[in-house]
């Protein structure tokens, strides 16, 4: 009876997620986008009203999904940064307390909602194409460079090297690329969230290295006047070493 109503829960759950699946990945590249606006010019009224509309959405969407999941403590646990997203902009709503007032001015604040925000859209750009395709890959750039830019900003201005969104911008594609600048940190949140653009870009650049030879390598494969095997010269071959295979064995059989 136990496993039953686990199932059963499991199946709500999964029926649940694919039903709001669409909606979350729309609101959450708008998040992100409202953050990156807020972290570089700050949010007006309507902006602002948008931003905690979405954030209420999503308090109620991981609260659902929370009540549903049978094993509450793994679900936590896979959803953690989630879970940090949706904290943090509280200290914004509660800031009538003076001690969330002097939360709010700490840049760490800035750095956790700057990463907590990216998970979630990472994760959202995933369940929209496939984790494996090139174009993945591209966008998931893309949006690290322009939020990370943001956050570097907003960490390390005026610093030299960081005064506009533009040099931070700059500055975080070479860093991705992996080829670095003379311009550094100053902040320690400034210093960490460096440290994660410069991670992501080690681990993505022989990725997307590793991709290109593979383009170029198949291109050159297919050459029909390419010195080396062609894609049909090793199937033809494969076809005929099966052949031969089968005769060999045909041999023996009859031999014995």
């Amino acid at each position: 009876m136990k496993e039953q109503l686990i199932n059963e829960r499991k199946k709500l759950l999964t029926s649940v997620e694919k039903l709001l699946e669409g909606p979350m990945i729309f609101l959450g590249f708008v998040w992100l986008a409202l953050l990156v606006i807020e972290l570089i010019w700050g949010l007006n009224k309507p902006l602002e009203y948008a931003s905690l509309t979405i954030w209420i959405i999503f308090i109620i969407d991981f609260l659902i999904k929370f009540i549903l999941a049978p094993a509450k403590i793994n679900f936590f646990k896979k959803n953690w940064l989630t879970a940090i997203s949706l904290v943090i902009p509280a200290l914004r709503v509660f800031r009538i307390f003076r001690f969330v007032r002097l939360l709010r001015g700490l840049r760490g604040i800035r750095l956790v909602r700057l990463v907590s925000s990216l998970n979630r859209s990472m994760k959202s750009l995933g369940a929209t194409m496939k984790r494996r395709a090139f174009g993945y890959v591209f966008m998931i750039i893309l949006i690290v460079i322009f939020a990370g830019a943001a956050g570097m900003y907003a960490l390390e201005n005026p610093n030299a090297g960081f005064d506009s969104y533009g040099m931070a911008l700059w500055w975080t594609a070479m860093r991705i690329i992996t080829a670095g600048n003379e311009f550094h940190p100053s902040t320690p949140e400034g210093r960490g969230l460096a440290f994660l653009i410069a991670v992501f870009g080690y681990t993505i650049f022989g990725y997307v290295t590793a991709t290109f030879a593979t383009f170029f390598i198949g291109r050159d494969a297919e050459e029909k006047d390419a010195p080396s095997l062609g894609a049909k010269d090793v199937a033809e071959l494969k076809q005929e070493i099966i052949a031969l295979t089968k005769s060999i064995d045909n041999f023996n059989s009859k031999s014995y």
